[in-house]
């Protein structure tokens, strides 16, 4: 006689349990070695799911780190954006490099750890969504440019901050990204000489 099927609310459970086990597995093995060298029976067994139901979830491991990608950045865009709809680039900043810094770990290995450009390409994504919808202010800059712009700078300025051996603290960060990065992208025009070059 065949057991009765799980209820949907325990396969549910079971998926998130998997799905999640997959994306730890992941991160922690990016933290020693690059994607290219993870072999997915490797990660499979690190999660403890079967290699099987590794590819239930997902087609790659790319996809995987895809997915990872995308759910920090969503939460990152998520909460930046009430600020950034004050006009408040500096607060936008603040709240991103806090962010970051309370989960530096999983940043560094999203943007250090051979991810960043799967980050970059899926920030861009979404700040291009967020800002086809967002009213559009006169600026000296095309509205795809500006956005462009303002992603490579952050991805990069980020990368540099969670590379460093004493990093700075997310305050003088949010400064520096403010500075460098998001106030000119914002206004549509570079800083003038001199202004972006600030020490910790």
């Amino acid at each position: 006689m065949r057991s009765p099927s799980p209820p949907p609310l325990a396969e549910d459970a079971r998926v998130a349990r998997s799905r999640e086990a997959l994306r730890a597995a992941l991160l922690e093995m990016l933290e020693r070695e690059p994607l290219e060298r993870i072999a997915i029976r490797d990660l499979a067994r690190r999660a403890g799911v079967g290699h099987a139901t590794f590819y239930r979830h997902y087609p790659t491991k790319e996809a995987l780190l895809d997915d990872i990608a995308a759910d920090e950045i969503r939460r990152l865009v998520s909460l930046t954006l009430p600020v950034l709809d004050r006009a408040d680039s500096r607060a936008a900043c603040a709240a991103l490099t806090r962010y970051v810094a309370g989960r530096w770990q999983l940043w560094r290995v999203l943007l250090t750890g051979g991810a960043a450009a799967a980050l970059k390409e899926e920030l861009l994504a979404i700040s291009r969504r967020v800002a086809a919808e967002r009213p559009r202010p006169a600026r000296d800059l095309p509205e795809d440019l500006a956005v462009a712009l303002a992603v490579a700078g952050i991805v990069e300025l980020l990368a540099w901050w969670l590379r460093q051996e004493d990093p700075w603290p997310a305050e003088q960060v949010a400064d520096l990204l403010d500075r460098a990065v998001v106030g000119p992208a914002a206004r549509g025009r570079a800083p003038p000489r001199g202004e972006a070059a600030v020490g910790p």
